[in-house]
């Protein structure tokens, strides 16, 4: 039997909160999106002033990033036209995305769910779920 590790409620909080401090700093009210391993939602939080169309995506880019295993920025160039993975979008009912600001949560190796975040450009969707990623990873090694 394989076990699997996934983030807690309290973990989904964590990386919400570390998410939005950022997203104070830089002046940019996100939709932020946690899911477990499986792409299951574990917490969301829409700003203030976050674009409510950009709700769905940080939805996506948190189920992408959990189900590739990777980042969905590391995704997109696989998907271009004449590329390997070109049409992927249109699987998991549209659920699968490659706009930058989905990452991967690890420990010890293993994905434990993953973050999403989008209402900025794809750069502040990005350097807020990196902060966000960066600071759990302090954290969970003080606990």
């Amino acid at each position: 039997m394989k076990m699997i590790r996934n983030l807690d409620a309290r973990d989904a909080d964590r990386l919400i909160e570390a998410a939005t401090d950022k997203a104070n700093e830089i002046g940019v009210p996100q939709n932020i999106a946690v899911v477990d391993a499986a792409g299951h939602l574990l917490a969301f939080r829409r700003m203030d002033g976050a674009k409510f169309i950009s709700v769905d995506i940080a939805l996506a880019k948190a189920f992408t990033a959990a189900g590739a295993r990777k980042s969905t920025a590391d995704i997109g160039p696989a998907t271009q036209p004449g590329q390997p993975g070109y049409g992927i979008q249109n699987l998991q009912g549209g659920r699968f995305t490659t706009l930058p600001g989905g990452i991967p949560i690890t420990v010890e190796g293993a994905v434990v769910g993953a973050i999403g975040v989008s209402s900025g450009s794809t750069s502040e969707d990005v350097e807020v779920a990196q902060s966000a990623v960066s600071r759990f990873a302090t954290m969970k090694k003080a606990d």
